[in-house]
């Protein structure tokens, strides 16, 4: 209960940051170092919602972002609205279907290909919607969900925060190092569903 009203309040963490803040306002004392000094690398797998606007934000703050993208009409839109707003941005548009091995394959060797270090990998899954915008559940829901813009601040923060420097195996919840549950971190459960995946 205490945490769903620090989440509904936007209260602060450690970090200083909570449930309100934005990808920008996370990152705004973040940046990469110039073009020219080996940026950071990140591969963002999304056109759309959180995912587009973490490749925004970590492109405003100088990292090259790898766009992988099914429909390259929606990987160039997505371009070019990000260098309208940040034209020294620098983002590469790489085609890959998921749902083939072929297509991940050729992926893969261009990206080989392009020599670059890979930093920071976001995977964000698709949009699936439950409910329209018409429902009365979505009407109720919307008030207490999280902007895009919000949506986006904690993997931002963690990919660029010198805070998160170093940090690995961490769980992040609103931009805040936070407890999973335990099963998340039974390491007996994470062998068998390791082994049935491989049986796959």
């Amino acid at each position: 209960m205490k945490e769903a009203l620090r989440y509904l309040a936007g209260v602060a963490g450690p970090s200083g940051y909570g449930s309100n803040s934005t990808a920008e306002q996370v990152t705004q004392d973040c940046s990469c170092p110039s073009p020219s000094h080996h940026p950071l690398t990140a591969i963002v797998t999304a056109t759309s919602g959180i995912g587009a606007e973490t490749a925004r934000v970590l492109a405003k703050r100088g990292v090259r972002v790898v766009v992988p993208a099914r429909d390259l009409k929606k990987g160039a839109q997505l371009k070019e609205m990000i260098q309208k707003e940040s034209p020294e941005a620098k983002i590469v548009l790489l085609e890959i279907d998921l749902g083939s091995f072929a297509s991940i394959k050729s992926f893969c060797s261009e990206f080989l290909s392009l020599n670059l270090p890979l930093n920071i990998l976001m995977a964000f899954s698709a949009n699936r919607t439950f409910a329209g915008e018409d429902d009365f559940l979505f009407f109720v829901a919307c008030k207490f969900l999280k902007s895009t813009a919000q949506g986006a601040s904690t993997t931002c923060y963690v990919a660029l925060s010198p805070k998160t420097e170093g940090v690995s195996g961490s769980y992040f919840a609103d931009c805040n190092e936070s407890r999973c549950s335990s099963l998340a971190n039974d390491e007996s459960e994470a062998l068998q569903l390791w082994n049935q995946t491989r049986a796959l």
